[in-house]
């Protein structure tokens, strides 16, 4: 990710001057293990950040330590016992599918590098428990691609909202109306974004 490039363009706008200058420069880090990232994803969805990360820990704990967390060993836990940890049913589930998609399949940096961000979409939404948002989180988080607008995470529906002057949430067209300027670097514009929903961000 060209971060210095990306910068360089937010910074022609006003707001994103004002919002870089707040809360400096973004981090983002490369991950390497694809399957551990969004297994994360879909242990946190619809979870607090505090709850999530108590569940996480409890769940990966269930791993003997001597092994590796990878979808072989996920397939040999128990239910009850991952039930134990905090997961719901639905989320055993969710978890047990993407690890036998991990299984079945070859999804490896040298086929992920290939891939647009639609055929990697496309590729992952195919797994039940895996929708577009962690889909996009993936993208950005994991992989760092550069051009990603998540249109229905609340934090950046919140953030254009304050950058439009709406007084309500913005629809998916004035969304892409409002990120238009910041291609190809959304996934930059949407760190700043979300720490402005997240701030008592003066318009």
């Amino acid at each position: 990710m060209d971060i210095e490039a990306g910068l360089d363009l937010l910074k022609r706008e006003k707001k994103m001057r004002i919002l870089i200058k707040k809360f400096g420069r973004p981090d983002f880090d490369l991950r390497q293990d694809y399957f551990q990232s969004l297994l994360r994803s879909i242990v946190f969805q619809q979870l607090s950040g505090k709850a999530a990360k108590t569940i996480y820990e409890r769940f990966v704990n269930l791993i003997p330590k001597s092994s590796n967390l990878c979808s072989n060993e996920i397939l040999k836990l128990d239910k009850e016992e991952m039930k134990k940890a905090g997961l719901s049913f639905q989320k055993i589930n969710y978890v047990r599918n993407l690890a036998d998609y991990f299984e079945k399949n070859s999804f490896q940096k040298e086929d992920v590098e290939r891939m647009t961000d639609q055929e990697i979409s496309k590729e992952l939404i195919q797994i039940k428990g895996i929708g577009q948002w962690t889909v996009d989180m993936f993208l950005m988080f994991t992989l760092n691609r550069e051009d990603v607008l998540p249109y229905k995470d609340l934090g950046i529906q919140k953030g254009i909202m304050k950058i439009l002057n709406l007084k309500k949430l913005p629809s998916k067209k004035e969304m892409e109306n409002c990120s238009r300027k910041w291609r190809p670097y959304r996934t930059i514009a949407c760190w700043y974004l979300w720490r402005m929903a997240d701030d008592k961000f003066a318009q």
